[in-house]
């Protein structure tokens, strides 16, 4: 007759008891005989209250979720003819969303016959980067979809 092994606080006694009468002990405690270990030998088994425990289960996974890493991207845009005060403003404001640890995403926007100015734009967007080196680095080198030139930043590691 197979033997089981009883862990848990439900049961009278912990130890090994043939496979009926945990069953029957499981039935009188109106709970459900769940396996743990099938490994052991004997196997263990353990008394509980199954939909109690898989709520349980569904409820920490919730929470390691929600205290996972959120990744916040704050956009910052200009154009290829950005005046210097401007471009020290827009550095300023980035700093600040580096240093609270968001992503930086620095776009160049080309209107009309500007994106005649693609290497001034490429150019300023690696000036922006080298500009941010103490507080992040760059991800990617200034990518031109359509109209539009941008390159990510990310926040340096706090130490």
């Amino acid at each position: 007759m197979p033997q089981v092994r009883l862990v848990g606080d439900n049961i009278p006694e912990p130890g090994i008891y043939p496979i009926a009468k945990a069953r029957a002990l499981a039935e009188e405690l109106e709970l459900d005989l769940v396996e743990i270990s099938d490994k052991a030998d004997p196997h263990v088994c353990k008394i509980l209250d199954y939909q109690k425990y898989l709520y349980q289960q569904r409820k920490r996974a919730k929470e390691i979720k929600a205290n996972a890493a959120k990744i916040v991207i704050k956009e910052i845009r200009f154009g290829p003819n950005t005046d210097e005060h401007d471009f020290q403003f827009k550095l300023k404001h980035a700093q600040e969303f580096l240093q609270e640890g968001s992503k930086v995403k620095a776009s160049i926007f080309f209107r009309g016959r500007s994106i005649m100015f693609a290497e001034q734009g490429e150019k300023q967007l690696l000036r922006f980067a080298v500009e941010l080196e103490e507080f992040g680095r760059a991800e990617n080198m200034p990518v031109l979809e359509g109209k539009r030139m941008s390159m990510m930043i990310a926040p340096l590691k706090k130490k």
